[in-house]
Order: structure tokens, then C-alpha cells, then sequence
């Protein structure tokens, strides 16, 4: 028996020699500790794996690697020294084995690594020739080899992009040959989830979409949960549920998911995470703590995107704590610093321009302590830094609409539906004169709680107003999250 299996051994090493793509068990490894966020780890045992024969399975997990590196330093001298990799490792892909369907999964992988990365960096344009090119390969190996499921990974993600495109737009993607709606893209998750070795990433991907595309339900939540605490010792997933339960209003779990998140010299590092720390304690009136961790972000950071944000949020803190001379520093910070590649930039370096203009008043700190509150989950919070108020109290129109978005927002998660529907309508009458960004985002709630009301003529008829605002700082994520709804 011992020789059978030294026998069984050799044949299988002599004929993996033959083939141009191997998951080795050191590949395996190392791309799990990437998932992980284990960059320092992931890249000792690559090491180990480079004096191997050509692997393109080698190839995609070091891309995977540089990928991770970029996004999270978001450094510029970073991305110049390995940019050329881009094309060194597509031309290495293309040599190989084109009758494997790892052939074009990878080589479309790679293609999605640097379009990740040089949207980052502020090239939009390069990054959707890339997506492009991706999906082209991708939906090709989908053709080719349908029961390979490893293509459903990206290209399901990708399908919900291209589904979630406004309808003003949705002849681009026509004119390029892409195709796909947002739930043909989640069948194509789920799918995925099946495979033995993408299937956690696919997973992901799946809570990603509905969190941030879609609208995440208790259910989604509850799995979220789950994934967190099947993954005690995975950075990446930490990170990314945090940053879903902030969005999703539950800033006190994030906070208990970030400060218990693992840590180490294996770890790749997020100084990001310092930012989110600060956005927390912000939303809880904590302004001390809020910029000791708004201040560690920008002493390790090397990066160009949400400079403008963090000055702005330390604005905040010192503004909403009284002091006025402090605050009225960060204002020139926020214009001078870093670059306005993500929307949180540029909304900050909008309202810098209006605040070096004009100074905010007493009426506007109270709906942003309000809003911040509210944002964070903290409904007790929010209720009390209202209630001493009425929509009479605000001066100019844009005020009154914030207000009764405020409102609106704090009787959703309530669970105080009629209130909530009554607040986001009025708001909806105050903005749509000057077309202002509140009656978009009171249209997109209107529409979830239609929707939770299974009342689908009204649902449709709020998206499609959210669709109707032209000009405002948010447009683009309510417009994908408004197209996404109908298209569910």
C-alpha cells in the first residue's frame, strides 16, 4: 500500500508538471490568508511557490496579492512601482492553456484586480475599459464551459452592475455587449457559493450587493452575523461587515466587530479602520475619542482618498462641541488636501466652500447632531436632539426638508411606518423646487417601505421619482440603488 500511494504520488506530480493550472496546497493557503486579510503570511508562502514550473493559478493569486497591498494604502508610489505587473501577468495568461477554463477566468480576475484598483486611484476611464474586457472573457467561459463555477463569482457581481445601470445610461452597457439584470447576478452568486474554493468570496459578494445595492433585510443581517462569527480570525470580513452594519445604521455592532477584529504582523493594515472608529464615536457625541482616531488615520495614511473627509468629520467634532476657532481651521484643510475620486470627498469639499462662505448656524448643528445620531442607530439619541423642535423653528427651505427627512428616517427604523411615510412626502413637496437631495433620498425610503408593504404601484412610483432628481452630491449610489429595486 505505501508503494501504491508513493507510486499515486509521482504520476500525479510528474502529470500536474503538464498542466498550466495547479491549486497547489501552498496556493491554497495563500490564497485563504489573502481572503483573510493575511498579506505578510499569504506572500511567505507565494515565495516558496515561485520556483515552480508556470502557474497560472500562481500568477492570479500574487495579482491577488498586489491588489490587496493597493487598496488598502491607496499609495500612488505603490501603484507607479507595480503597475507594469498588469500587463506582464495578462501576457504570461495568455501563453497558457486556452482550452482550460481557467484560461479566461483568470486572465478576466486579473483585468477586475487592476480595475478595483485604478478606480481607487481616480482612473475611471482605464477601470471600465477593464470591466469590459472581463466581462467579455468571462461571459465567454460561461459559453464555453456553463458547469464551471468559478465564472459565476465575478460574473455574477458584474451582472448586477450592469443591471443596476439608471435607465438614462442603460444604453451604454446595450452598445458594449454587456448584459445582465441584478437577479440574474445573484443567481449567479449562489451558484458560485457551491465552489469548493471561491465560494466564501462569493458569499461575500452576495451580502456585499444586498447592502449596498440592494436593501439588506433581517435576514441578510442574520447571516452577516454569522459569517463574522464563522470567521474569527479574518480581517477582511470584519471589515467589510462593519462597514455594512454603519451603513445599515447598527454602529454600535460595528464597533464591537472593529475593536475585536484581528491583529498582527501577518495582517495586511487599514488604516481605514481608524477613520471608521472615529465616524462611530462621532455619531455617538464622543468628540474627543472621534478625533484622537480621525488624527491616527492621517499620521499612518498614505493616500489621496478621504483626506477631504477626515478634516471635514474633525471639522464636525470641533464644531458640534462649541468650538467655533478650531473648527473654522479645517475648513481651508478640507480644500487644500487629497483629491475628490469618492463621493465622501467631494460632498466634503462641497460643503467646506458653502461653510467658508457661510459659517453654519445653531439650527443646522442641531440637524446634524440629529443626523449623525440617527446614522449610527442611535434612536434615543436622535429623538431627543429633535424634540425640542418643529419644522417652523428652520429657516430656508433646504432646512425644513432636512428636518422632515431627519424625522422620516428616525420613525423607519422605529418601526413607526405611517409616521415615516408622512415625514419623507413632506419632504419630498419642500425639495422638489430646487430639486434638492433630500426629496431623492426621501423617495428611495418611500419606495423600501412600500415595498415592505407589498404595495408595488406606489413602490415603483417612488423609485422612479428618486430617479427624477438630475443634479445632487448622492446621485449616483440612489440612482443605482433606485434601478436595482425595480429591477428586482
Amino acid at each position: 500500500m505505501r508503494y501504491l500511494l508513493f507510486f499515486g504520488l509521482l504520476i500525479w506530480a510528474v502529470s500536474s508538471q503538464g498542466q498550466d493550472f495547479v491549486w497547489t496546497p501552498g496556493l491554497r493557503h495563500s490564497y485563504i490568508d489573502l481572503t483573510k486579510g493575511r498579506l505578510q503570511a499569504a506572500r511567505q508562502t507565494l515565495a516558496m511557490e515561485s520556483a515552480m514550473p508556470v502557474n497560472g493559478v500562481q500568477i492570479y493569486v500574487a495579482d491577488y496579492a498586489d491588489m490587496i497591498a493597493l487598496l488598502s494604502s491607496d499609495d500612488d508610489r505603490l501603484l507607479e512601482k507595480l503597475s507594469a505587473r498588469e500587463s506582464e501577468r495578462l501576457d504570461q495568461l495568455e501563453d497558457l492553456d486556452e482550452k482550460s477554463p481557467y484560461q479566461r477566468l483568470l486572465l478576466a480576475e486579473v483585468r477586475l484586480h487592476w480595475a478595483f484598483v485604478k478606480l481607487k486611484f481616480g482612473k475611471e476611464t482605464a477601470a471600465s475599459w477593464g470591466v469590459i474586457k472581463a466581462y467579455k472573457l468571462l461571459a465567454e467561459n460561461q459559453r464555453l464551459f456553463p458547469g464551471f463555477l468559478p465564472t459565476y463569482k465575478s460574473l455574477g457581481v458584474l451582472r448586477v452592475m450592469i443591471g443596476s445601470v439608471p435607465t438614462s445610461y442603460a444604453w451604454v452597457p446595450r452598445l458594449l455587449g454587456l448584459r445582465g439584470t441584478v437577479s440574474q447576478g445573484l443567481a449567479d452568486l449562489q451558484r458560485a457559493r457551491h465552489d469548493s474554493i471561491f465560494g466564501a468570496e462569493a458569499q461575500l459578494a452576495d451580502l456585499l450587493i444586498r447592502a449596498y445595492v440592494l436593501r439588506f433585510t433581517e435576514s441578510d443581517e442574520a447571516n452577516l452575523s454569522r459569517l463574522v462569527a464563522e470567521s474569527p480570525d479574518n480581517l477582511l470580513v470584519r471589515f467589510f461587515a462593519a462597514t455594512t452594519a454603519m451603513k445599515n445604521a447598527k454602529s454600535e455592532q460595528a464597533l464591537l466587530w472593529l475593536t475585536s477584529r484581528p491583529t498582527g504582523s501577518a495582517y495586511v493594515s487599514l488604516p481605514v479602520i481608524e477613520n471608521l472608529l472615529g465616524d462611530i464615536y462621532l455619531q455617538k457625541g464622543q468628540y474627543a475619542m472621534a478625533l484622537t482616531h480621525y488624527g491616527s488615520f492621517l499620521s499612518v495614511y498614505r493616500g489621496q482618498n478621504l483626506l477631504k473627509d477626515s478634516h471635514y468629520k474633525r471639522f464636525l467634532c470641533y464644531w458640534l462641541a462649541g468650538d467655533e476657532d478650531r473648527a473654522r481651521l479645517e475648513l481651508p484643510r478640507i480644500i487644500s488636501t487629497g483629491r475628490t475620486t469618492v463621493e465622501a470627498d467631494k460632498a466634503a469639499q462641497k460643503v467646506a466652500e458653502t461653510y467658508l462662505k457661510t459659517f453654519p448656524t445653531q439650527r443646522q448643528r442641531v440637524l446634524m447632531q440629529a443626523r449623525l445620531a440617527s446614522d449610527g442607530g442611535f434612536l434615543d439619541q436622535a429623538i431627543a436632539v429633535m424634540k425640542p423642535y418643529t419644522e417652523a423653528t428652520f429657516q430656508t427651505v433646504a432646512e425644513r426638508a432636512e428636518y422632515q427627512y431627519r424625522l422620516g428616517r428616525i420613525y423607519q427604523k422605529q418601526g413607526n411606518v405611517p409616521a415615516a411615510i408622512s415625514a419623507f412626502e413632506r419632504s419630498i413637496v419642500l425639495s422638489d423646487p430646487d430639486q434638492l437631495s433630500f426629496g431623492a433620498t426621501s423617495a428611495l425610503q418611500l419606495g423600501y417601505l412600500f415595498q415592505q408593504q407589498r404595495n408595488v404601484p406606489k413602490a415603483k412610483q417612488a423609485f422612479e421619482k428618486a430617479l427624477s432628481y438630475k443634479h445632487h452630491e448622492y446621485k449616483n449610489s440612489i440612482d443605482n440603488k433606485a434601478r436595482a429595486a425595480l429591477n428586482n
